[in-house]
């Protein structure tokens, strides 16, 4: 090898400062490679790497080593290996987690991310995809197109990236054969047009060799189109096609360092601005004009889409972190309700009904999935009907969050029309999904305002207005306490009511089973009923085992503060089987019954519920008496 080739760029050593400044006016490209196993992604980044002088000495010392170690090229540099860096990926040969790496050359600056291709890191793949401006799929000329290279040529697509390379490599393991070439880009095509893919590049290459890398190979004399690095250093980004939008920032921080200066920071998403220039903030719709666009290099008298900036107004007005600030003629639309595509990134199902954190640009809200219309094959493209949506899915779905927010369809802004679902419990980022477009129930439904208040309703009766959610394994007592604390609040004058989950299942929720998606539903619908009774002023008790703690938290949102008492109906599962007076955990242990909670669905017990009664060591009499005085003081009160 020649080390003087390797060696740091000079300027570096000379003057850093130069050798940055540079670098930074340099356009940026983002681009992912991806497609099946061994077709030699991990490969081809690094002979990137190699050709455009990336590795220094003792990287490529280092490299030397490890390729006679644990290389799979025999005497040859194995360039897979400065990109596959964890250690299962050296063992096993092949690419787990999303690998990124950056390079540059004389022209623009990549930073180019490694995804696996294994379908069970497909939410590798998308998470690589995300922010990816071009993808590479490479497809190994002996095999041709497979599963995977149709799977994450959907994706892509999916994700919204327009520009894609095929990337035929192995060429040298077919002689450079042209109409292994052809065939293979011809089948492409077909798959291609089928998914929406209109136009790609097809590179016949040979990563190992170098063959088409950094420059035309005379072993494809036949080949007449550029050479990959070629075209990565020339092809258009996706921020060139959003400059030319109308102008869209999401808020992301309100700058006030001292009182003399109030501006609004984040990155322009679509567009161009200008002091001047009239904005609207949406959703509130108020209108100001630019008095300053404020950058740490100083004032700007232009900024556009991609750039971090600070707004300042001529005038006050309302705005803070999560509202859009927009063209004045040309504002974002605002919805609570969308249709969307959903990939599943997390090992428990996605359950319809069930909150979630949704997060687009720099917005939070709770999102709940009200309707999944259909789940897609990415395999076959076959669309099927369902209910959850298990790791790796991909389902299209309608949903509903608890305020209106700014949005574009994802095709249209990918910033605005992308999203992620966070959940509530762990934080953990569960979902992806992309915007289509806003459900017309949204606009056309609206909120009717009453005269009568609930707390009008409330003090009619002479009560305040509460929910009891007496939650316990089956068998506990939950009914049979509830019904007593009625009975003693029916004593004492007091206003109620008593859902019970047997009686609720004879007819609001006939329709619905016991799998964890149906019970989610059931909650859901009980949890909506019984905000309407407490609206009308009433106390309102109810019997359900509801095992999940995200449907509990979900209700206890949806009641006012203070209102929602949590009773915890604390039964060992061996003493609530001993009594088992349905006789459905004997079913349950006969696999008669499925998805029986405690047996083979689990019980989330509360962390802290407001009242906890032990049925070993109370009487359901004294229990019912206990939380009666936990919420009244007394039965005088």
């Amino acid at each position: 090898m020649n080390d003087i080739a390797y060696k740091p760029d000079d300027l570096i050593a000379e003057d850093i400062d130069a050798y940055l400044d540079q670098h930074q006016h340099k356009s940026l490209l983002r681009f992912i490679t991806c497609g099946s196993v061994d077709d030699g992604k991990s490969t081809l980044i690094g002979r990137l790497l190699y050709d455009s002088k990336m590795i220094f000495e003792d990287q490529l010392a280092s490299l030397e080593a490890d390729s006679k170690k644990v290389g799979t090229q025999g005497e040859e540099i194995d360039f897979a290996l400065l990109v596959d860096g964890l250690a299962a990926e050296r063992e096993q040969g092949i690419t787990i987690d999303v690998a990124y790496r950056f390079f540059a050359t004389e022209k623009r600056k990549f930073i180019v991310a490694d995804t696996p291709g294994h379908e069970q890191y497909t939410r590798n793949m998308v998470t690589g995809a995300s922010t990816a401006d071009l993808a590479v799929i490479l497809i190994d000329a002996r095999k041709g197109v497979l599963t995977q290279t149709r799977r994450h040529s959907y994706l892509a697509h999916l994700i919204g990236i327009r520009n894609i390379v095929l990337a035929v490599n192995k060429m040298d393991l077919v002689d450079y054969d042209e109409g292994v070439f052809d065939d293979i880009v011809s089948d492409y095509r077909d798959f291609a047009a089928e998914i929406g893919i209109e136009d790609f590049l097809a590179i016949p290459l040979s990563g190992l060799k170098g063959d088409n890398i950094a420059s035309r190979s005379d072993a494809t004399p036949w080949y007449d189109g550029p050479a990959l690095l070629d075209h990565l250093e020339t092809v258009g980004v996706d921020y060139d096609r959003l400059r030319e939008q109308p102008f869209r920032m999401p808020v992301q921080w309100v700058n006030r360092p001292n009182l003399d200066f109030r501006g609004f920071s984040g990155t322009i998403a679509g567009g161009r601005i200008a002091p001047g220039d009239k904005v609207r903030v949406a959703p509130s719709g108020k209108l100001s004009t630019v008095e300053r666009i404020v950058t740490m290099r100083g004032d700007l008298d232009e900024a556009v889409a991609g750039q971090s900036v600070t707004l300042t107004f001529e005038d006050e007005i309302d705005c803070s972190r999560g509202d859009v600030i927009a063209a004045a003629d040309a504002p974002p639309e605002v919805a609570d309700q969308f249709e969307a595509t959903i990939v599943w990134m997390d090992e428990h199902a996605m359950l319809p009904g069930r909150p979630y954190i949704l997060k687009t640009a720099t917005n939070l809200a709770t999102a709940t999935i009200t309707d999944e219309k259909y789940q897609i094959d990415v395999n076959t493209m076959e669309k099927a009907p369902g209910k959850t949506l298990e790791l790796n899915g991909i389902a299209v779905c309608n949903i509903s969050i608890d305020k209106p927010v700014p949005f574009a369809p994802y095709d249209e802004n990918p910033d605005l029309g992308g999203f992620i679902l966070i959940d509530r419990m762990t934080n953990a980022t569960v979902g992806a999904g992309m915007i289509h477009f806003a459900l017309r129930r949204s606009q056309n439904i609206h909120w009717q305002a009453i005269d009568i208040t609930r707390e009008a309703h409330a003090a009619q009766k002479n009560q305040k207005a509460k929910l009891l959610w007496f939650t316990g394994l089956s068998g506990s007592g939950k009914s049979t306490i509830a019904n007593l604390v009625e009975k003693k609040l029916h004593a004492m004058g007091k206003h109620s009511f008593l859902l019970d989950g047997d009686n609720v299942r004879h007819g609001l929720n006939r329709d619905l089973g016991f799998t964890d998606a149906d019970r989610v539903e059931n909650i859901r619908r009980v949890g909506e009923v019984a905000r309407l009774m407490t609206d009308a002023g009433l106390i309102v008790l109810t019997a359900f085992i509801s095992p999940f703690r995200a449907e509990r938290q979900m209700i206890r949102k949806m009641i006012p503060e203070g209102e929602f008492i949590e009773v915890f109906v604390d039964t060992p599962l061996d003493v609530a089987e001993a009594r088992d007076i349905k006789g459905l955990y004997k079913k349950a242990r006969a696999g008669e019954l499925k998805n029986f909670t405690g047996i083979d669905s689990p019980y989330e017990t509360p962390q802290n519920a407001e009242i906890r009664v032990n049925t070993v060591e109370m009487t359901a009499e004294e229990a019912a008496e206990y939380i009666v005085d936990q919420l009244f003081g007394g039965r005088g009160a």
